[in-house]
């Protein structure tokens, strides 16, 4: 049995896909013997980002609860800045905003800015190039499309571990009558894509809930009404486990269609419930585990190839059936024992 300690730092609030991994990795390790727990590190947000690593850098990870902890596993920045001697990182994500999300970041602030946001950008990525190398006994990346960033952004490989599904009753109830779609409503998750497809006349006949909160809500909503697509699409707001599970169980397929996502829990979240995803070829994470045609769809990110696809699965039960089969296979084929043999270094 050993000591080990799942560090990930969290906004208050904000309740991200790296801390659900984070707690179905404490969950799963203690299932296996050990003695797990999960430690909370300092974000304080864009604005106070130095501040956010060197208190982490300062933390004193060598014991939880008074007990010695033997290995630390952290999942995102900047808890990778703890220090211990035997400390696996496996990547949800960096600072994007200093990587892949740069030149459409910069585009929204004044030139002024940009200059010192150079400086920032370039001070943070020698500060993780250093962290993900010299502070780590070994790093694992949670897709290959993180993977690629630090190859291309820091000169770093990793190897990938795709997390399982977080640890639910997942079940499939059947094929009901509507699309399902869950993630925050912020503009990278493209839920107005969804909106826009629906509007397209190959899909007049798909009806869709969507699950999840955030900035972008009103305007969907506006969207929606403007679009004259409100009478087929819910809006559920923030929603609980049990009800996610409820609509994985009864929907027809799930749609998560983001723009270059880390990795996308829901997708296979959506195969462990027996139901195809369909997806977008720039949506990152989620075209890694979607095989077109076989558990979901990748289409094109226009609304009138997504709404072919919509149709395509809406309008045909078995053929959403044979890919919820396949899908729950892959989802099957991923286990958190197995996840555990490749973080537990020690």
């Amino acid at each position: 049995m050993a000591v080990l300690a799942m560090v990930t730092s969290s906004p208050p609030g904000v309740e991200g896909g790296h801390l659900v991994i984070a707690r179905s990795l404490v969950a799963a390790a203690r299932e296996g013997g050990h003695d797990a727990h999960l430690v909370l590190t300092p974000d304080h947000g864009f604005g106070r980002l130095r501040a956010s690593y060197w208190e982490t850098w300062k933390m004193d990870v060598s014991h939880v609860n008074g007990v010695k902890v033997d290995q630390v596993i952290s999942l995102r920045y900047p808890s990778y800045a703890v220090r211990h001697p035997a400390h696996l990182c496996w990547l949800n994500h960096t600072m994007r905003e200093y990587y892949d999300l740069w030149p459409r970041w910069t585009t929204m602030i004044t030139p002024r800015n940009r200059v010192k946001e150079r400086i920032r950008k370039t001070l943070l990525r020698a500060t993780d190039a250093w962290l993900l190398t010299s502070n780590l006994t070994k790093l694992l990346a949670q897709s290959r499309t993180i993977q690629r960033r630090l190859v291309d952004e820091l000169g770093i490989r990793p190897d990938v571990l795709w997390p399982p599904p977080p640890r639910h009753a997942y079940r499939c109830d059947r094929y009901g009558d509507y699309v399902f779609a869950a993630s925050r409503l912020t503009p990278l998750k493209r839920i107005d894509l969804l909106i826009r497809a629906l509007a397209e006349p190959a899909a007049r006949g798909v009806r869709a809930v969507i699950a999840g909160d955030g900035e972008d809500r009103g305007a969907l909503e506006q969207l929606a009404a403007d679009l004259d697509v409100a009478g087929r699409v819910v809006f559920l707001g923030r929603i609980d486990d049990e009800t996610l599970l409820g609509h994985l169980a009864n929907c027809r397929a799930v749609c998560f269609a983001p723009f270059a996502e880390d990795y996308g829990l829901v997708t296979i979240e959506a195969f462990a419930s027996r139901k195809p995803v369909i997806t977008c070829s720039d949506s990152g994470g989620p075209t890694e585990l979607v095989a077109d045609g076989k558990t979901g769809v990748v289409t094109e990110p226009t609304p009138s190839a997504l709404a072919l696809a919509l149709a395509r699965v809406s309008d045909d039960v078995a053929f959403a059936e044979r890919l919820g089969t396949r899908a729950a296979e892959q989802a099957a084929a991923m286990t958190w024992d197995a996840a555990l043999k490749q973080l537990v270094i020690i």
